[in-house]
Formats: structure tokens, sequence, C-alpha cells
């Protein structure tokens, strides 16, 4: 199996590039965020390597960091979810806008990749929460307020104010981040209002 390719591009499709090593062109698939942090054809790059060997095929797919990787073999444990997806929600976020996205259960993030709807979104944050790198890196505040907003078991201060920093255009994980961090600030018992001035306050810096 191939774990790792180091060569030079030497050009590049929509979803793939073609990597030549030692004058053996190996066409590698790739994210579009993989894709865009790649340097001009004719320029060197090393990769890591996922092998797929299949009955017709064998594909090979690229990847700046062994994170990266990692997150591209743990999605596809997920019943639904194929290398073509995966591939796909990496394209819409790298590696710690994904655990912050399981970490905080927002489902609204991982839909927004192609071919993910509204109920495998759920499946597979509620299926990597315990399984993901990168999540213990998060703060266990932010965690446990998306938590409680999710079961709507957050005090209604808290949930209308990240309500209300939804409804504002922001992210359901920039919201909690955001009204947690104005918690830590602001303190126990303080009211919706505040919350939301706290929170606008943290997201504009």
């Amino acid at each position: 199996m191939i774990g790792k390719l180091k060569g030079t591009i030497d050009s590049f499709a929509e979803d793939s590039i073609v990597l030549d090593v030692h004058g053996v062109g190996y066409v590698v698939q790739c994210s579009a965020k993989t894709l865009g942090a790649l340097p001009a054809a004719g320029e060197a790059v090393v990769l890591s390597i996922e092998t797929q060997v299949r009955e017709d095929a064998i594909r090979l797919f690229g990847f700046r960091t062994d994170q990266e990787r990692e997150w591209f073999r743990l999605l596809q444990t997920v019943q639904g979810v194929g290398a073509k997806v995966a591939l796909g929600i990496l394209s819409v976020l790298d590696g710690g806008a994904l655990a912050t996205a399981i970490g905080t259960q927002d489902k609204a993030a991982v839909a927004r990749a192609p071919g993910v709807g509204p109920k495998l979104a759920a499946r597979i944050v509620a299926e990597l929460k315990d399984k993901a790198p990168g999540l213990g890196s998060l703060d266990p505040a932010l965690v446990r307020l998306a938590g409680a907003v999710e079961d709507r078991t957050a005090p209604k201060p808290v949930a209308d104010a990240v309500s209300a920093l939804v409804n504002l255009g922001y992210a359901q994980a920039q919201a909690s981040a955001a009204v947690a961090a104005a918690l830590k600030n602001g303190g126990e018992g303080v009211e919706a209002p505040q919350l939301i001035r706290l929170g606008l306050r943290e997201l504009a810096r």
C-alpha cells in the first residue's frame, strides 16, 4: 500500500492531480481545500496517501497532513459516507472546523457539504462525537453548552442568546462559542441581552 508520495505536480484536474514521481504519473484525488493549498504545476509536494483497492480499480487519495487522512478514514466508518462524500466534507470543513462541528453537534455545518443531507449530517456528528481527532482541544464548557442548547436543556437566557446570534447569520458553532465566552466573562445570572452584546463583541474580535 502507498502511504506517502513525494514528487512534482504535473497537472491539475477538477478533483485530482497527476503527481510525477521519478517519471511515473500517479492520479491522486484530493479535496477542494487540499487542491487550493497545493503549489503550482512543476512544483514539488509531499502528500499523505490513502490507497483504496477495488475489484476494478486502485484509487489514490492525497492529503496535506496525516490528520486530514485520518479524518477521511474516520468519516467513512459512518454508514452512507463513501470516499466521494468524505472528500466533499473535507472540501467544506478542514480538520479543526470539522472537530468543532462534531464537538458542538453542529449538524448544519456538516450538511453544507455536497451529498450530505440533514439525516446523514446528524448521523455523522452523533457517531463521531467520541472518536474524532482534535476534540480534546475543544473547550469543555463550549461542548457542554452546545449540547445543552441542542437538547433544549440550556437556561433560557443562554438559549435565547444563541438563537439571536444564529438569526443574525452566525453559524450555530460560532454562536455557541461566543455565548460560552460571554458566560465566562459575565458570570452566572447574566440575562440574554447582555449575553448577546458580549457574544457580538467576541465575534467581532
